[in-house]
């Protein structure tokens, strides 16, 4: 374990920056690509409707797994319609552009080291069969060190980061960011979580962390940092919020992209803005959707004990959660790892955020104006407003209507 120094002069100048300011903290669950998505798009919906917001002026960051990357990017300045334009829309040019096709590449690097170990362990399982008498089935259980650890590489979303990171008024060091920025991995060898960014832990360049914090076991291979191995932060906590709390913040904003299902919850059915249609029963979608619930279950019923904990060990903070609508088929329904319907997904996070917002405008000013925020009840309230404009074939298929009905209105006057 590193050993710890003593806080910089760039977190220094963090602490005492906000003089007579509230100090507002972020934090941000993982999710896969799909939670990286919903997490942009209620970014977006959420700074834009609330007045003095600006979340790359955070005191405080803590980021795990896709969260990490987004919490990253904010820290560094990208505001949330800049990360909307480099991982949702892909308009903006390198290197500021995220191609999503880097984070599929196989991870050959794993599957050939694994490959040379193959040789070596048949050859011990037929010696343990036949000479040392041990069952087929016990002799070849050794075979299961030659299967990879992780079927993608990381290394490509780590040098993407890098790059982006690299541009001017940027850092890929933490201790240069002049604000606090904690990503969360967990340690495999011992199981504890570990707080990439905090004193002792923050020589490592963020890129790294952001890949050790999204290495998921089974897809990604273990990030291997100072000798260590580290994979997901989520294995221990949703959130790790309490790493921010401890640090002291006034305003605490959460947000968690993945929740379980609940089939017309209180008897109420949903309103359109807010939820994408409803599943009758689970079940009949068979082990996916069962699968899905389950996993999701699990890491939210984490995350309700934790925010219920820090109500009680932090009174003093207001927490805020934003997170999809349980009754949200539409999001439930799509896969977490998938990006190919990224500006859907995001449009639906944008405008099922600003629905929330709108209904829990009374509550929420209260909380906000304890720390010289309100909501912009006008933006709210504005009919239209979207995150992403309209595709260019929605727009060509709207002009040929009108040409159409143009046309039409000419016939009917000359016949």
């Amino acid at each position: 374990m590193p050993n710890r120094r003593p806080t910089s002069p760039a977190q220094a100048a963090k602490q005492t920056r906000r003089s007579g300011r509230p100090r507002i903290g972020l934090a941000l669950a993982g999710g896969g690509p799909l939670g990286a998505i919903y997490e942009i798009g209620a970014l977006c919906a959420l700074e834009e409707s609330i007045e003095g917001l600006d979340f790359c002026d955070c005191d405080s960051y803590i980021g795990i797994s896709a969260g990490g990357f987004i919490a990253a990017g904010l820290a560094n300045g990208m505001s949330p319609r800049m990360l909307s334009a480099a991982f949702i829309e892909n308009s903006v040019t390198a290197p500021d552009s995220f191609d999503p096709a880097e984070l599929m590449h196989p991870a050959w690097g794993e599957f050939g080291e694994r490959l040379r170990l193959l040789p070596g362990l048949l050859k011990s399982a037929v010696w343990d069969h036949w000479m040392e008498g041990r069952s087929l089935l016990g002799a070849f259980e050794r075979l299961g060190r030659a299967l990879p650890t992780g079927l993608l590489s990381g290394d490509a979303l780590e040098a993407q980061v890098r790059r982006q990171f690299a541009l001017p008024g940027r850092s890929n060091d933490f201790r240069e960011l002049g604000k606090r920025l904690v990503l969360v991995a967990t340690d495999l060898d011992s199981g504890e979580a570990v707080p990439f960014g905090l004193p002792g832990w923050d020589d490592v360049p963020i890129s790294r962390a952001v890949q050790a914090s999204a290495a998921l076991p089974g897809l990604f291979p273990p990030v291997k940092i100072a000798g260590r191995h580290y994979v997901d932060g989520a294995l221990k906590k949703t959130l790790h919020a309490s790493l921010l709390l401890q640090e002291g913040v006034d305003l605490l904003i959460c947000l968690n992209p993945l929740v379980p299902y609940e089939s017309d919850r209180d008897g109420v059915p949903p309103s359109s803005a807010e939820a994408g249609g409803q599943i009758p029963h689970l079940v009949d979608g068979g082990l996916p959707l069962v699968m899905s619930q389950t996993f999701r279950s699990l890491i939210h019923s984490r995350l309700e004990l934790g925010m219920k904990r820090y109500e009680h060990t932090h009174p003093a903070t207001d927490i805020l959660l934003f997170e999809p609508d349980h009754r949200d088929a539409e999001m439930f329904l799509a896969n977490t790892f998938s990006y190919s319907q990224r500006r859907h997904l995001a449009e639906h996070a944008f405008q099922t955020t600003r629905a929330r917002l709108r209904r829990r405008a009374p509550k929420l000013q209260v909380a906000l104006q304890r720390h010289g925020l309100s909501l912009k009840l006008d933006v709210l309230q504005e009919p239209g407003r979207r995150l992403l404009s309209e595709p260019a074939a929605t727009r060509t298929e709207t002009a040929l209507r009108r040409l159409r009905a143009a046309l039409s209105l000419l016939e009917a006057r000359h016949a």
